[in-house]
């Protein structure tokens, strides 16, 4: 049994079911009697079955009519719930939307625009990963999250990546540095000799510091590595030596007792960007919330 008829062939179907009469659903359908009778053949051909006792004078549902009623009763309703889905999905409605962020965009940028994007969407729920660059790549390509808001990667050159933004390094130092003293840009090679505190690899944080390193053929060699940037500003605090962080990561967290000055010759900046899988749409949602935090980019300079 091939089936291929059409909500509307269900729609005349339940009309004439109803009236009882080819005049009066012809009327009501805006179709002709010819039209009418037309789709309930059809129909019949399509089932095998009669679906109406018909004389000159009535119209009546036979027992597989009455069954076949029933059914498309429920299939009207099922389509009715289904286009009801689809319209809150594409209105914002209803719906999710799942993002993966550096911590330290997930611990500034990113509330902001989560917080606006939940009032003017309520029905739309908002699931946030926080984590480094190398597993929120990791999260896309497995379809975890929508998209992630990171540090380019060229690693991961089957996905799409497009910049936002990028920011530049600066040196975190205790207060009573010497060289907290000035105001000035600190030269990476005047750090040499300084005791470096930075994360572990693969961070993007590492790997850029290691970078501007080997920019003067030298190897990056930190006296501690450790994963959270809050305990990199209370090891500088407490003077257990510097921390080479892009922008954004050193204002994560302020403390008092910690300077920054930037970071030069090299001038070496972290791009920031959307991270998508390659010829996969988004949903409604995801893509208002990627022109939110796009315009949220556009406002933020670093």
């Amino acid at each position: 049994m091939q089936i291929n008829w059409t909500p509307r062939d269900l729609q005349v179907f339940l009309v004439l079911a109803e009236t009882g009469s080819f005049r009066q659903t012809a009327a009501r359908v805006h179709l002709s009697q010819s039209a009418v009778s037309g789709v309930i053949v059809r129909l019949e051909a399509m089932l095998g079955v009669r679906l109406f006792d018909r004389t000159t004078r009535s119209v009546h549902l036979t027992p597989a009519g009455e069954t076949f009623r029933d059914q498309a009763r429920l299939m009207g309703e099922q389509t009715q719930e289904a286009l009801r889905l689809v319209r809150n999905v594409v209105n914002l409605q209803s719906g999710s939307v799942r993002m993966a962020a550096l911590p330290s965009l997930a611990a500034t940028l990113l509330p902001e625009v989560m917080a606006r994007f939940a009032a003017q969407y309520p029905g739309v729920q908002l699931e946030l990963h926080d984590t480094l660059s190398g597993p929120a790549f990791d999260l896309v390509a497995a379809g975890k999250v929508d998209f992630a808001i990171t540090a380019a990667n060229p690693a991961y050159a089957d996905l799409d990546y497009s910049e936002l933004a990028s920011d530049g390094f600066v040196l975190l130092l205790p207060e009573a540095h010497p060289s907290a003293r000035s105001r000035q840009p600190i030269a990476w090679a005047d750090t040499f000799d300084m005791d470096h505190i930075s994360m572990p690899l693969p961070a993007s944080v590492r790997q850029y510091a290691d970078a501007a390193f080997m920019h003067h053929r030298r190897g990056f060699r930190p006296r501690y590595a450790v994963e959270h940037i809050a305990t990199i500003h209370a090891m500088v605090r407490a003077g257990l030596g510097v921390a080479a962080l892009p922008e954004l990561a050193a204002a994560f967290v302020r403390q008092d007792g910690v300077v920054s000055r930037r970071l030069a010759r090299p001038d070496i900046r972290r791009p920031l960007g959307l991270v998508m899988r390659r010829n996969r749409s988004l949903s409604p949602a995801a893509a208002e919330m990627v022109r939110m935090l796009r315009s949220g980019f556009g406002r933020w300079t670093v």
